[in-house]
């Protein structure tokens, strides 16, 4: 990374934060209020008005059902809280539905929960986006046009903000939610107020609405059910119990309690407003109802503005419920190898960054899908937060009777009505609003949990394959090594090669170019290792390929083949790289190549001391075999290692986490591995500087010292699959490729 870079990543993620300060970034409950429930309080801003919408298709007289529809899903709504308060309690590492359903109800059941809220969060995102704008519009109706850019203006000013980590997006974010909170209490308390002695009445009161349906039992069940997206962000809080202070639960459990608290209290307050007003909304209408409200509560005074800044502010920021949960979420499906292994990786600010990203693409992509229309996004929103309601609560019935913790059958109770309920509306949900866009949710359920359990499948193979004892590395020592330099000029990354390859001594050096010129000079240079001129047709990789299968059929099975890559570059830029792109190829492809080898010796013009004969043999060879974990793959390049006669050689494990290093020592010890295994911190989960770090007290010159890092590589069957495996390697030769006197050895361990 340049120093501009740097500079750059710094100005907009802030410095990095070592995994020490993790504690120091768990939220108080001051903090975890509007970082956890900005989805839940936000939603009271649109839910009174989504079942009016329904019920207006009966004719303006049906709006007065509004308050006891409210009712039922105010008593709704305590319920899941309750349950969910529950299920703090009992998974206090987090995962709330994921978590229970998979324990509980089983695998499936558990991928149906999570690939319901993953895809719930993204439209969060997406609809708490969308109505921000709708509310900017309410304001300022000139900013109609470009509302589309406005909600992805917001998506990546969002994404920014979690990106600098939760604490600090909190704090920025605590300002709108309790802002939010305070104006639309005012707004209660004066409507309350006046409503006592005179209610004023609402720009809409007394349009005539002509009835498109009966007031039947089903529409009204239909208004109950869009009433409910005032429980949307009611499972955050069990979903990121580990952001919290310490005593984790207890702080969880009583943040849920206050965002029930208010989020009834607020939902049940705008519905007394909106019937006592005569607010008659319908679909399209200029300004919302609760903007209708505050407009004739407040007679379009200051306040109505500040509640319209604050209302727009809330909603945009509800966002942030879902760029803590979808990361989260992620991470843990990942670390049951249901995701790939990255979203389990934090970033500079102790954050999952690679979630937070992948959120922020998919919402934008929803957003200009469908060009930022909240009410078409809306009719996605609620099959995935009731699939996840209705299987975390089973889960926590089945969980109480076989734990039978203290008050169990309380539980039982409570999470078996809810349960019940949301199941119901559910049902309702997938029937009223499946021809509207809902089917798009529950055919991409299903993909997911493919996709999941094929992502679990491909990493139970290679775990299985990393195991599989007749794969196990045969006893390989020094003289079990045939090399290969690859002559396309020559200089002094060349003579490198010849002097390191003098050093092996393995049984056999040969050497190859593409140019038949270089022939007579290489005589001259090297008269002891035979040159062979690439013939045939096609690329560089192609040739050299042939070469080493024939090279292959004349030596030992058991004995490694090593294409040895001189290059010699003009600067330590990260444009030498780009310069270069065909060699990179070159190798990389090479590895794909069965049992070979990549042996990379790198020289930057500055180190090259011209007085000094190129080809000098070194005096001291330091082998360091970096290890991720003990299976066929790390032992057959401890046995690559030792086939190159190394001086010293050196097994080191670099930034794993605490709870791991037990295991991996007694493993390293179980394997009878006769050399330490050294770990090494990378408190930055800077695995490239980390072990620049490490090498750097073995003080290489290139000459007299050389230290080869030998680096165990897996190598997948398809293409696809590689993005299921972190580029550590990739990454670690990208940071050696300009360290002075570091050779790099690839091993390929080829995946069936």
């Amino acid at each position: 990374m340049s120093k501009l870079q740097a500079a750059l990543k710094r100005a907009f993620i802030g410095r990095p934060m070592s995994s020490g300060e993790m504690e120091h970034t768990l939220l108080p409950k001051s903090i975890a209020l509007p970082v956890f429930s900005s989805d839940a309080l936000s939603s009271n801003a649109y839910a009174t008005q989504e079942a009016m919408i329904v019920l207006a298709l009966a004719g303006t007289g049906a709006l007065t059902n509004i308050v006891p529809i409210s009712l039922a899903v105010a008593t709704l709504l305590a319920i899941v809280i309750i349950s969910y308060r529950e299920t703090v309690r009992a998974y206090p590492s987090g995962g709330g539905a994921y978590r229970v359903s998979k324990e509980n109800l089983g695998m499936y059941p558990g991928l149906i929960a999570a690939s319901a809220l993953l895809i719930d969060y993204a439209l969060t995102v997406a609809v708490s986006m969308t109505a921000g704008v709708d509310a900017i519009v309410s304001a300022a109706t000139s900013l109609d046009p470009y509302r589309v850019q406005i909600a992805l203006f917001f998506v990546i000013l969002v994404g920014l903000a979690n990106l600098r980590g939760a604490k600090e997006s909190g704090i920025l974010f605590a300002i709108p939610t309790y802002g939010f909170i305070l104006s639309v209490f005012a707004l209660l308390i004066t409507g309350f107020v006046r409503c006592a002695v005179d209610c004023p009445s609402a720009e809409s009161a007394g349009t005539a609405v002509h009835p498109e349906s009966m007031l039947t039992f089903f529409l009204i069940l239909k208004a109950f059910a869009a009433g409910t997206t005032a429980l949307t962000g009611v499972e955050a809080i069990a979903d990121g119990v580990g952001a919290f202070r310490y005593p984790q639960s207890k702080n969880a459990a009583q943040t849920l309690a206050i965002m029930g608290a208010l989020s009834i209290s607020m939902f049940l307050g705008i519905s007394y407003l909106a019937n006592a007003t005569d607010v008659v909304y319908v679909e399209g209408a200029e300004r919302t109802v609760v903007a209708q409200i505050a407009h004739a509560i407040f007679s379009g005074g200051p306040a109505f503005y500040i509640l319209q800044i604050m209302s727009a502010l809330i909603l945009l920021l509800a966002a942030n419920t879902a760029y803590q949960d979808f990361p989260r979420i992620s991470s843990i499906l990942a670390g049951d190898h249901f995701m790939p292994r990255q979203f389990s990786s934090r970033g500079d600010r102790l954050v999952f960054s690679n979630g937070i990203i992948i959120l922020s693409l998919a919402a934008g992509f929803l957003i200009v899908a469908f060009n930022a229309e909240l009410t078409r996004l809306i009719q996605l929103y609620l099959v995935g937060v009731f699939i996840s309601f209705t299987f975390s609560q089973t889960g926590m019935v089945l969980h109480s009777r076989r734990l039978k913790p203290k008050r169990w059958q309380r539980t039982v109770v409570i999470s078996g009505i809810g349960a019940v309920v949301t199941g119901v509306v559910l049902i309702v949900v997938v029937v009223t609003k499946f021809s509207h866009g809902a089917w798009m949710v529950i055919a991409g359920i299903p993909i997911l949990v493919f996709l999941m359990r094929g992502i679990h499948k491909h990493y139970e193979d290679v775990k299985q394959q990393l195991a599989q004892p007749e794969r196990r590395p045969v006893e390989r020592r020094a003289g079990h090594q045939n090399l290969v330099i690859l002559v396309t000029e020559l200089n002094a990354a060349t003579g490198r090669a010849i002097g390191y390859s003098h050093h092996v001594q393995p049984r056999s050096i040969t050497a190859i170019t593409p140019h038949e010129a270089l022939v007579a000079h290489w005589r001259e240079t090297a008269p002891d290792i035979d040159i062979a001129v690439l013939g045939g047709r096609g690329t560089l990789a192609k040739k050299i390929k042939s070469h080493l299968g024939e090279v292959r059929h004349g030596i030992e099975h058991d004995d490694f083949l090593t294409v040895v890559i001189p290059e010699v570059f003009r600067s330590r830029s990260v444009l030498e790289i780009v310069r270069n792109l065909g060699r990179q190829r070159l190798k990389a492809s090479l590895l794909r190549e069965r049992g070979t080898q990549v042996l990379n010796i790198p020289l930057v013009e500055e180190d090259i001391d011209p007085t000094l004969d190129p080809a000098m043999e070194p005096a001291r060879n330091i082998a360091v075999v970096l290890v991720s974990g003990v299976h066929n793959a790390t032992l057959q390049a401890i046995e690559y290692a030792e086939t190159l006669r190394p001086t010293q050689l050196h097994a080191v494990s670099l930034g794993i986490e605490e709870e791991e290093t037990s295991s991996l020592g007694d493993s390293w010890l179980g394997e009878r591995i006769p050399h330490p295994l050294e770990i090494e911190a990378a408190p930055f989960r800077d695995l490239g500087g980390a072990l620049k770090a490490y090498l750097a007290k073995f003080d290489c010159d290139g000459r007299e010292r050389i230290v080869t890092v030998v680096i165990p590589e897996f190598v997948v069957p398809s293409r696809r699959h590689q993005v299921l495996h972190g580029q550590t390697a990739l990454i670690v030769k990208r940071h050696l490729l300009f360290q002075k006197g570091v050779v790099v050895a690839s091993v390929p361990y080829y995946l069936d």
